[in-house]
């Protein structure tokens, strides 16, 4: 049997990290968690919030030296990894649902950190984010749910979404077609390995047509399910063939409602709520950028020069913070890489990691 590496792993982890499973649960009924890597007690917490359809998986690949294992040797001795509601590690995105950003910034984020401080106490927490995860725990930052952290590093986006036109295109039809033409409350891009002739496996079969620059039908589903290219969400040549051919296992299945937010804040230009009727997120704010001048936070903004998912997000969302915030917030964009890469490449320990651990390390002075 061909070896490949298993999912949910932990061997990408240091020998000598303590690693420990830290479930809590939100107010709206889901249970999440949070995973501990620990090798001393330090005075600077790092918790890291992957992205849609990914896990805290992305953080520990065993295959190249992973971003825990960087900040582990750089001094940061306790690393936390967060998976809520949109982690491929749960079932929730592979259900039926209606949920939104506004329910993961209302609910999974403020409680995450209030697991979190049970167990570090008043230590100064560093927040580094990836694509979702960046934008809702910023909605959290923006209304003031989450108020007690020294610095943060968001990849790809954050408030000010930004999208090439055929994925503006595929996010303003997309759910609708999905849903109630082709019958999809989700798409996954193991969808390629189901029966044959299975609605699936046909719709896998179908782009598979459109993307001839590799023979992994995963990848072909993600260019499909985000952003607008071959492939849509990283560079090719910045994977380990390792990593390309187990993305499935790295980006899971999707609920398409999520698609319906991302849209709403496309066309907005900022981070919006999704529906101001609903009862439950009425505390929320409408414009979570309005609220972005309130926020202390200094941020790192990432983006790849290659980022056909969310396009120049973070360098609009930098110009707009830095005309109003100045000299608080930095940019940096990443040559030849993509949106999912910085984290996921196999060269991503030399090209892009130290530039976030500088980032925390001048905030941990």
């Amino acid at each position: 049997m061909e070896h490949r590496i298993p999912r949910f792993t932990w061997a990408g982890v240091p020998d000598d990290a303590e690693v420990s499973t830290h479930p809590f649960s939100t107010e709206d009924g889901l249970g999440l968690s949070l995973t501990r890597f620990r090798r001393a007690d330090c005075d600077d917490i790092v918790l890291l919030l992957h992205g849609l359809t990914m896990a805290s998986d992305m953080f520990i690949m065993p295959e190249h030296r992973n971003l825990v294992t960087c900040l582990l040797d750089e001094g940061f001795t306790d690393v936390w990894a967060l998976d809520f509601r949109m982690s491929n590690r749960f079932p929730y995105d592979l259900e039926t649902h209606r949920f939104t950003l506004d329910d993961c910034a209302l609910f999974d984020h403020p409680a995450a950190m209030a697991e979190l401080r049970k167990h570090v106490g008043d230590r100064r927490v560093h927040v580094v984010a990836h694509c979702l995860g960046s934008v809702t725990y910023m909605m959290s930052l923006c209304a003031g749910l989450v108020d007690d952290v020294a610095s943060m590093v968001c990849n790809s986006v954050a408030l000010t979404p930004r999208v090439p036109l055929w994925a503006k295109y595929k996010l303003a039809y997309g759910p609708a077609m999905a849903e109630y033409v082709l019958g999809f409350s989700f798409l996954d891009p193991r969808f390629g390995d189901a029966p044959v002739l299975t609605r699936g496996w046909a719709l896998s079969r179908f782009m598979s047509l459109f993307h001839r620059e590799c023979d992994v039908r995963a990848c072909h589903m993600l260019s499909f399910m985000w952003g607008a290219g071959r492939p849509a969400l990283y560079e090719h040549g910045n994977l380990d063939d390792a990593t390309h051919q187990r993305i499935a296992d790295i980006c899971g299945g999707v609920g398409v409602h999520y698609y319906r937010h991302v849209h709403k804040m496309v066309e907005a230009g900022r981070a919006v709520k999704y529906n101001r009727k609903e009862p439950r997120h009425a505390d929320l704010p409408d414009d979570y950028l309005a609220g972005a001048t309130e926020v202390q936070t200094p941020l790192l903004l990432l983006t790849g020069d290659r980022n056909k998912a969310f396009a120049d997000s973070n360098v609009i969302c930098h110009r707009w913070l830095s005309e109003r915030m100045p000299g608080l917030h930095e940019l940096q964009i990443l040559p030849g890489y993509g949106h999912m890469d910085p984290f996921l490449g196999k060269n991503a320990h030399a090209d892009v990691f130290p530039t976030i651990i500088d980032f925390l390390k001048r905030k941990a002075a």
